[in-house]
């Protein structure tokens, strides 16, 4: 597999709008399974302590996490904006001071998805009155020493440049702009990690929730919406139109995972417990234009996929 990868990432290195890129393959029931790879600035190489932005993927390691831990958590209203399904906007300007007053202000109400940072963020702030408990400590017990809040991040992390705030280059700070302003832990955007330090945050997830288990049992339910107990999928029983999805070419009928603004993407199968990540920060030139990035998800997760279909 690795090779194969290895060859899909120099080819299409030049079209590309990052400079950086970190690729794993992974199986959640061996530990010893990883393989990686690392490109920086074209050239293949590994780099300790280099933290990449993963941006939404945020959401599935916060709230797609705690709502496999603490379902009892989520009312009916609450499993609405974890699925986004609440009504909520997808995004709006949110100020420095007001940005709860802003966020309150929508009403909960059934609806088709509608993907929304604005949904994560209400519920956020519903679950911190619930329990009385900073956001951060109700999701944090199983991240792996290298994923990290991004004013957590240690004096000697490394970030890749993911645009321009201001005038000024974004490296080692949050992209997303209304994650920046609120200024403090929140549940759409604002973690970091090395590429191993997610790996094995997903591997620590597995064994304290039974996570291939639980989304098994959620696949088998009758749902709405392509959101999986927060978790994103692109299963065929939800309407595979095409044979190029972003969690690869042909998927598993039981893939779930999320991507990120920034150009990131995780994707597992919850029957074979393979899967893979891609960290980039194609956000860096022109964060308008994924379709050179797509093309390199499309390939990268088939040569999983097709693995799979072959063993």
């Amino acid at each position: 597999m690795i090779e194969l990868a290895r060859e899909a990432i120099q080819s299409s290195w030049s079209l590309q709008d990052f400079d950086h890129l970190a690729l794993a393959y992974f199986n959640l029931n061996d530990r010893n399974s990883p393989q990686y790879l690392e490109f920086h600035e074209g050239h293949e190489e590994t780099r300790e302590d280099f933290f990449w932005d993963l941006a939404s993927v945020t959401k599935v390691l916060t709230m797609g996490a705690l709502a496999l831990k603490e379902p009892k958590l989520f009312s009916e209203e609450e499993r609405l904006l974890l699925e986004h399904r609440g009504g909520l906007p997808r995004w709006a300007i949110l100020g420095k001071k007001s940005w709860k007053e802003t966020v309150l202000k929508f009403s909960i109400k059934e609806s088709e998805v509608e993907y929304s940072d604005i949904s994560m963020l209400r519920l956020m702030i519903l679950l911190e009155e619930k329990t009385g408990k900073n956001f951060k400590d109700l999701v944090d017990w199983y991240w792996d020493k290298e994923l990290l809040f991004w004013k957590n991040l240690p004096e000697n992390a490394f970030c890749p440049e993911t645009g321009f705030r201001q005038g000024n280059v974004i490296s080692g700070e949050v992209n997303d702009d209304n994650a920046f302003k609120i200024n403090r832990f929140c549940s759409h955007a604002g973690l970091f990690s090395t590429v191993r330090g997610l790996v094995n945050s997903l591997y620590n997830l597995e064994e304290d929730v039974d996570l291939l288990l639980k989304i098994n049992k959620f696949f088998d339910l009758k749902r709405k919406g392509e959101f999986l107990n927060g978790w994103r999928t692109m299963s065929k029983e939800i309407g595979l139109k095409s044979s190029d999805t972003l969690a690869g070419t042909l998927p598993p009928d039981k893939v779930f995972g999320h991507t990120g603004f920034t150009g990131t993407s995780v994707w597992i199968d919850a029957d074979s417990g393979w899967g893979w990540v891609l960290l980039t920060n194609s956000t860096k030139k022109y964060w308008f234009n994924r379709k050179e990035l797509n093309r390199l998800r499309y390939r990268l997760g088939g040569i999983l996929w097709e693995s799979l279909k072959e063993s």
